[in-house]
């Protein structure tokens, strides 16, 4: 127990560090081919910080576990919303630009309800299931959003940040090549310790899931947020969650399926009735308040509910 808890600490360390040189290599990059922060948070932050997701939903996916793969991603997009938003409204309200308010946070939206009825075999019928060809549609979406973005960084006239940074080449791709060996290396070390760790207290996979492996997969978010809004980037800070939960449903579900069909349990649902509800929320908190900026007191409502339901859901295990 005391081994794996350390090894699970320990993978953890590795994904959030793989998760920063990775993110530190592209952002480099795409800074030098000027692209602006708010497609940067959308794409490159968005991927850096949700490759977490994505190593530990393959791993979890190929051995068919699959409330980790659902717990995972579903509670790694509330603790970005509700968690991740709130910490960062509260250290400083968040302004965002016009076409975060009325195109990226309703995608994020149509991404949650795409999500539960193709989970829910609204459209065939039959038991729940993400189905290959599910992933497949997904997948289809993912590609549809990055070309939004690619037309979105052709027309946006938010002003760009100078390049700071005289980051070589070379150290450009070891940042991404290390941070992701790190990201798969800490990602097989996070899955396994978990269900070893639940196994031992009898828990279920869904509460280590939406717990210990999305808040610990969620650490990069936290943290690049916390980083942005502080420098007050804000359209880095909301870029990244909302291009992050875009990523996880359009990308990390997704390849997750085509890895191996994903059985649905249903009690996941309410999962998502929270997420498309805290989603609504911040799409009304851009009119509420200050206009297009999420408020200190709207960030604690996000932090509270955070905190009241996953206080629930553990609640429930005994």
């Amino acid at each position: 127990m005391l081994i794996n808890s350390f090894l699970l600490i320990l993978g953890f360390v590795i994904l959030i560090k793989g998760a920063d040189w990775m993110v530190n290599g592209a952002s480099a990059l795409a800074k030098k081919y000027n692209v602006s922060d708010l497609v940067i948070g959308l794409t490159i932050v968005a991927f850096g910080t949700s490759a977490p997701e994505l190593v530990v939903n393959i791993v979890a996916s190929s051995q068919n576990l699959n409330d980790i793969v659902l717990g995972n991603v579903l509670g790694s997009n509330i603790a970005n919303l509700f968690l991740v938003l709130g910490i960062t409204g509260i250290v400083y309200p968040l302004v965002v630009q016009s076409s975060t308010t009325w195109r990226e946070i309703p995608l994020s939206l149509l991404a949650v309800v795409f999500l539960f009825l193709l989970s829910n075999n609204f459209f065939m019928g039959g038991a729940p299931l993400i189905s290959r060809a599910d992933g497949l549609v997904l997948l289809l979406m993912f590609g549809l959003f990055m070309y939004y973005v690619y037309r979105l960084s052709k027309s946006d006239e938010a002003p760009k940040e100078e390049i700071v940074s005289n980051v070589s080449g070379f150290k450009m791709y070891a940042f991404i090549v290390l941070g992701l060996a790190g990201l798969v290396f800490g990602g097989r070390l996070v899955v396994n310790n978990a269900v070893e760790i639940a196994t031992f207290l009898g828990l279920s996979e869904k509460i280590i899931g939406f717990t210990v492996v999305a808040i610990g997969t969620s650490l990069p978010e936290l943290a690049t947020s916390v980083v942005a809004a502080i420098k007050k980037n804000t359209n880095i800070a909301v870029g990244n969650i909302i291009g992050s939960n875009i990523f996880n449903i359009f990308l990390v579900i997704a390849v997750s399926a085509v890895v191996r069909p994903v059985a649905f349990n249903t009690v996941f649902n309410t999962d998502l009735y929270l997420l498309a509800g805290g989603t609504l929320f911040l799409f009304i908190a851009m009119f509420t308040g200050g206009k297009k900026k999420l408020d200190r007191w709207e960030a604690l409502i996000l932090l509270l509910v955070y905190l009241g339901y996953t206080g629930w859901l553990v609640a429930g295990e005994f």
